[in-house]
């Protein structure tokens, strides 16, 4: 048996592996069959899974850690990029007709007399909207009609100049099923309790403050609030913010700085990337959830320093996902802890899709692996997805919170959160704690849970390639090819499905995928209707990929059995 350094723990202990020549995971651990004797009866074994085991990481883990990537099929790469060709060619010639005059432009372009000033517009940057893009564009930008629930009405659109503009025909389509809002606990609705609530705190306090915090736009409710999301965390102190995007990009840069090394994740969220680039700090990016690429750039950092004067960097920090929205993976909190610690590093944890939609208790990624909070620097999170509201968090010492109350550009400069959106996080999140006085959000954080590995089996048995963990609500299918982003969503769209599909730039170039998002809202007919039009249009475009072997799928009802792999 050969030693790798895939053999290395964080803890320096080393755990003995086989190597059996398959090729190396994205996370830069060998994929081996011998881990098949290792799982659950229940689990399937693949070479493209990866079950972590407490026992073989010096009990870090005290829970299976299941993330499926499989291989993208040499053939369909081979003929994506082949695409991808095709539509440069054909852009290069539509752009030589509109430069002479040929075919009618309708993108903004410089004028004549601006060309020695700074571009406003990057041609080459946007060769991919005018060329690609633009031929799938009616694959989003569809208003709704209703709430973003388990199903949702959609406002017909049209186009009578290949994509370039959209008129509305006045129809409206009722009772599509919603496969694309972040709505994980269903309490973005116009009925119940956060509904009534919100309503009630409208006619109190108005639907604006008209200040900022640290003026006379401090209500009673945004204190109680805060003191309620530290409580959720288990942490010493919260503050909240009134834009989740912001939360990141402002909050960042106040807490790093020159001097300083941010340690990036390479799939991190854009405002996370553009939180590192406002701070003037030095930025290095690791492989996505790749440990070994994460400790050798700590070492890297240790032994050498600041470039140039070897100084010791003043502050190193990870910055890292809860859940990758695009991947549906979920970080490896407790080796990024454990590293964390060894190198005495900070780390900063966006929980934007995890918190509510992972762990037993809807505390997110740190309550899914059963960590310590404290254990995690600064959290941040967002009321978008499972709180079915707006804004953000950051949440950690009461010190830090303290700090960043006066340097926050977010916290000094941006306007008081609206009372409706703060009243509908306060209800939400005592409705996921039980403070309610009912069971309501245990349940639903319990039934996305069963949603969420029900829809990733079944559609895995139907042929088709899932990335990401098993317990993430994000369930990317890879569709690879551009023309079939376009061709998937329209075919659905036809059947009553709602999906979003991504590609280029957004994704790897040959890795274009639909995203679907699982909510606690979705019932077991609602699944079972998706899935069985996924299945129909996945053989209508030839989607079905995986070299699995397949199961049958749709010839039985929803299987509650599938729930007893969870752990409550």
């Amino acid at each position: 048996m050969t030693e790798s350094p895939a053999t290395k723990l964080v803890n320096g202990d080393e755990c003995p592996r086989v190597k059996n020549g398959l090729k190396t995971e994205r996370n830069g651990l060998e994929k081996s069959l011998h881990r098949c004797h290792e799982r659950q009866p229940k689990h399937h074994c693949h070479p493209e899974e990866e079950e972590v085991h407490a026992a073989s990481h010096g009990g870090l883990y005290s829970r299976p850690f299941i993330e499926s990537f499989e291989e993208t099929p040499m053939l369909v790469a081979v003929f994506t990029y082949m695409s991808y060709g095709i539509l440069t060619i054909f852009g290069y010639l539509r752009d030589f007709l509109r430069h002479w005059k040929i075919e009618r432009c309708n993108i903004a372009r410089e004028k004549e007399e601006q060309k020695d000033f700074v571009p406003l517009y990057q041609d080459f940057e946007n060769f991919y909207n005018r060329n690609i893009y633009m031929r799938i564009r009616d694959s989003w930008n569809r208003p709704l009609c209703s709430v973003p629930g388990a199903k949702m009405d959609l406002l017909e659109q049209a186009t009578h100049d290949y994509n370039w503009t959209f008129h509305y025909t006045g129809r409206v389509m009722h009772d599509v099923i919603n496969l694309g809002s972040y709505n994980y606990l269903g309490f973005a609705d116009n009925t119940g309790p956060c509904a009534d609530s919100a309503a009630e705190a409208t006619m109190k306090y108005g639907v604006g403050v008209a200040s900022t915090r640290q003026e006379i736009g401090n209500l009673d409710r945004h204190e109680e609030m805060e003191k309620l999301v530290a409580k959720f965390l288990g942490v010493e102190s919260a503050m909240t913010f009134g834009m989740g995007f912001a939360t990141n990009s402002m909050n960042i840069p106040a807490l790093s700085g020159k001097g300083c090394l941010i340690l990036s994740d390479e799939l991190n969220h854009a405002s996370l990337v553009l939180g590192a680039r406002l701070s003037g700090s030095t930025i290095r990016v690791f492989k996505h959830n790749n440990m070994q690429s994460l400790e050798k750039l700590l070492r890297e950092a240790i032994v050498h320093g600041q470039p140039r004067t070897h100084r010791p960097w003043k502050k190193i920090l990870i910055v890292v996902e809860g859940i990758y929205s695009m991947e549906g993976s979920v970080v490896r909190l407790p080796e990024v802890i454990a590293l964390k610690k060894r190198y005495r590093a900070y780390l900063y944890l966006d929980e934007a899709h995890s918190i509510g939609a992972l762990g037993p208790r809807g505390r997110g990624v740190v309550d899914y692996f059963g960590l310590d909070p404290c254990d995690v620097d600064v959290m941040m999170g967002t009321f978008t997805k499972s709180f079915g509201a707006a804004g953000g968090y950051i949440a950690g010492k009461r010190e830090l919170i303290e700090y960043l109350r006066s340097h926050s550009h977010s916290a000094v400069y941006a306007t008081s959160m609206s009372p409706p959106v703060m009243e509908q996080i306060i209800t939400s999140m005592k409705c996921i704690m039980g403070e309610d006085g009912t069971t309501m959000g245990c349940e639903r954080v319990r039934q996305l849970a069963k949603n969420t590995v029900y829809f990733r089996k079944r559609l895995r048995e139907m042929g088709f390639i899932i990335y990401g963990n098993e317990g993430s609500p994000v369930v990317p299918m890879m569709l690879y090819m551009p023309a079939k982003i376009g061709a998937f969503a329209r075919e659905m769209l036809k059947r009553n499905i709602g999906v979003v599909g991504v590609g280029f730039p957004a994704t790897p170039i040959i890795e274009s995928r639909a995203r679907f998002c699982i909510s606690a809202a979705h019932t077991k007919d609602v699944l079972d209707t998706a899935l069985s039009v996924i299945n129909e249009v996945g053989d209508l475009l030839q989607l079905k990929y995986s070299r699995r072997k397949r199961q049958p799928s749709l010839a039985r009802p929803f299987d509650d059995n599938v729930y007893e792999d969870i752990d409550d």
